[in-house]
């Protein structure tokens, strides 16, 4: 074997390794790495346009870039298109900027929840766990059967987790179905 062609194999081997050594999870049509934060990866799922875009009209990319670790819940752009009707351009304008922000870091908690913690936290709670988002409100959690976990806001609403534990390198994310309201 020429030393070009054990050089081409070898790298092709250890590249291979680190490909295998960071399992990513499809999220919007898209590989979610956990050597990324949750920003450089959310930016890549399609299914998370209107959250992006949330994001950074609320000028929350830095924090979510942060060191964390943060758990974020982060609604579909389908969970979005099923607020009222106007609900996400209003949102999206300068002038309601701090209310926007309000609405986003409802939807985190800092601490790394993966299913696991969540489902520990609701067995220790007796069914339900209380989780302090980064705005200062609180989620409630409890269990849809052996494997789904369901998040109620402060105004009723329940969303449940369609996809658990993007784990990311500044914490994780839980894909929900519904947009969560603070009270």
């Amino acid at each position: 074997m020429k030393t070009s062609t054990r050089l081409v194999a070898a790298t092709f081997l250890v590249a291979s390794g680190l490909a295998l050594a960071e399992s990513a999870v499809m999220v919007g049509g898209q590989a979610m790495y956990p050597s990324r934060d949750i920003v450089d990866n959310a930016v890549n799922s399609a299914d998370h346009t209107t959250l992006v875009a949330a994001v950074k009209a609320a000028g929350l990319v830095d924090t979510l870039k942060g060191k964390g670790p943060f758990t974020v819940f982060a609604p579909t752009n389908a969970a979005f298109a099923a607020l009222p009707a106007g609900t996400v351009d209003t949102l999206l304008k300068p002038e309601n900027k701090k209310m926007l922000a309000g609405i986003l870091t409802y939807h985190v908690v800092p601490g790394r929840y993966d299913m696991t913690a969540l489902s520990r936290a609701i067995k220790a709670g007796g069914g339900s766990a209380v989780l302090k988002t980064a705005n200062g409100g609180r989620l409630l959690f409890t269990m849809n059967g052996p494997r789904n976990i369901v998040v109620k806001d402060e105004k009723g609403g329940v969303a449940s987790i369609s996809t658990y534990d993007v784990m990311q390198k500044n914490g994780v994310i839980n894909v929900i179905d519904k947009v969560l309201l603070p009270g």
